[in-house]
């Protein structure tokens, strides 16, 4: 693991995710401090098995604190439920936030997590997640038990409990719905992981349920609260969003987005919405119920919910130049992608184009090759898979002819698995591959790193709009000086990149300021289509200012 970035001791003041389970082990005293202080920000980072009780809880659990002789610490609930030990029926570890850890990391741990959480090991197996990894089932099952405490198939079956847990108390479905829509393969070995990681049956832990913990949903639709590690900028994100949604296919409001997208069961629609009571929630519908893990892990990554926004923000704000663009909006995140291929075409195609010009190519394009698709509440369409715009792409796209055909290229590569992409790739490789297509320069490599990886370390120095910002901050502007000053913000660049977009003046068209309105509350901003800004560009990968993401690349 020569790749592994930095402990999370090294990274915003965070303990590491090694295993403690003494009080000399590096790393338990802090933990120990954490869980003294109930910190909430700590939850999903690592979890505390007591041995005296057998029982796991997270961080913030309104327990006793367990004397230091009783306590271990692993990293992931997965270890815990190895070890012997079940969830705590109070602080319901299974419920927090993700770890940060896994974007903040680039290792084949890192990686092998964010393959699990996207469902590889149930749709492939074990030597399914290996092959994408590049090792032996063997190796990789030794690494990360080494790590984590806990082998794939564990940590797999550790996401299905989790999945399970969050429908049993926060929809109506029924116990054989719950049960294949987590992933399992059958009612028995549902209701055995139930009663083995949360010591109860899957009725005692639905009636458990809070009244107003979720809103009824019949088979097939799901309504449920996103956890999430707070403050979070849901201005930026649906403000993104909206300005960059493709007709038919993505619908962008204040407070909310919805689109459809493929599944490997088939396709499904999801909105993500913000309720009266400040909190993200999910409703889907799917053609498939044991596709809501994947997408719930795709939407997550789309939101950037996993992200540590107070260590990220503290490090930030350390610099005085940024404190207050940092105050100003705190919690910013960076989106993701729902489907790596489909942000690489939409970012190819944005290229050297307005936004609005982008939204209307692509628009187009999907009305022509897409495929419309029932699923949600009213019918949508389908951005065209890469094999549609391979074969009839230069019939529909409008452009220089270069561009069309890079375009093309690349749903070609795409189409026949020249080209893979998707969030458990090594970020130097998947940059070397996309730098030997054709129309892709270091911009796009970079961004789709960003994107697709949640790589929280990228800076864009070709970015216009975010050169924009950081000469509003005071910052230096020109290319060379711009990188040179950004240094010293890393391994969180890729979120000083948010904060420089923000501050450009195109920008300021559509984003307000959030004072007048409640917490978590989303403000509306003015019409991000006449935001845009007419920058001139050169070469074939040169961005264009933004609302919030550069406009060169019109994302998903």
């Amino acid at each position: 693991m020569s790749d592994f970035r930095q402990p999370m001791s090294e990274v915003g003041g965070r303990v590491d995710a090694m295993t403690s389970s003494a009080p000399t082990a590096p790393g338990f005293t802090e933990r120990y401090r954490v869980i003294q202080s109930r910190d909430r920000r700590f939850d999903g980072q690592f979890v505390t098995a007591v041995r005296s009780t057998g029982i796991y809880c997270r961080p913030s659990c309104p327990a006793r604190t367990p004397k230091e002789e009783n306590v271990t610490f692993y990293p992931t609930s997965a270890a815990a439920h190895e070890a012997g030990y079940r969830a705590c029926k109070r602080c319901l570890p299974e419920a927090a936030p993700g770890s940060p850890m896994w974007d903040v990391r680039g290792d084949v741990v890192a990686r092998a997590m964010r393959l699990i959480a996207d469902g590889v090991v149930d749709r492939e197996g074990v030597p399914g997640l290996a092959r994408r990894l590049g090792y032996s089932a063997r190796h990789l099952t030794r690494v990360l038990t080494a790590e984590l405490g806990a082998g794939p198939l564990a940590l797999a079956r550790a996401n299905r409990a989790h999945t399970a847990r969050a429908l049993l108390v926060g929809t109506d479905l029924s116990s054989a719905d719950v049960a294949f829509s987590a992933g399992f393969t059958s009612i028995r070995q549902f209701t055995e992981t139930i009663g083995e990681v949360f010591g109860m049956p899957p009725r005692d832990l639905r009636a458990r349920r809070s009244r107003a913990s979720g809103v009824a949903a019949t088979a097939g639709e799901i309504d449920l609260a996103l956890p999430v590690r707070g403050p979070i900028d849901t201005t930026g994100l649906f403000g993104w969003m909206r300005a960059h949604a493709i007709p038919g296919v993505e619908v962008g409001g204040d407070r909310s987005f919805a689109r459809v997208a493929r599944l490997p069961g088939g396709p499904a629609w999801f909105e993500v919405r913000l309720s009266d009571d400040g909190r993200l929630r999910l409703r889907a519908r799917l053609t498939a119920l044991a596709d809501l893990g994947t997408l719930i892990a795709r939407v997550r990554r789309l939101f950037d919910l996993d992200a540590d926004p107070i260590a990220i923000d503290a490090e930030l704000s350390r610099h005085p130049e940024l404190a207050a663009a940092v105050a100003a909006i705190p919690g910013v995140r960076v989106p993701g992608a729902i489907d790596a291929g489909e942000m690489l075409l939409r970012a190819m195609i944005g290229q050297q184009i307005s936004v609005a010009s982008a939204r209307t190519m692509q628009g187009r394009l999907t009305a022509a090759l897409g495929e419309e698709v029932t699923v949600g509440p009213e019918p949508m369409t389908l951005f065209p898979d890469a094999t549609a715009i391979a074969e009839r792409g230069l019939e529909v796209l409008r452009g220089p002819g270069a561009r069309m055909r890079a375009i093309v290229g690349a749903a070609e590569a795409l189409a026949d698995g020249t080209l893979a992409l998707g969030p458990g790739d090594d970020s130097a490789q998947q940059r070397a591959r996309l730098l030997a297509l054709r129309g892709v320069g270091p911009w796009t490599a970079d961004y789709v790193r960003m994107r697709v990886l949640g790589d929280p370390d990228v800076l864009l120095p070709g970015d216009v709009a975010a050169r924009a910002g950081a000469a509003a901050l005071g910052l230096p502007s020109d290319p060379a000086a711009f990188t040179a000053w950004s240094e010293r913000l890393a391994p969180w660049r890729s979120y000083a990149m948010a904060h420089y977009w923000y501050a450009a003046p195109v920008t300021q068209a559509w984003r307000v300021s959030g004072a007048e309105s409640v917490a978590a509350a989303v403000v509306h901003g003015s019409g991000p289509r006449a935001a845009r800004s007419r920058t001139t560009r050169t070469a074939t990968d040169s961005p264009t200012p933004s609302a919030v993401i550069p406009e060169s690349e019109t994302r998903p």
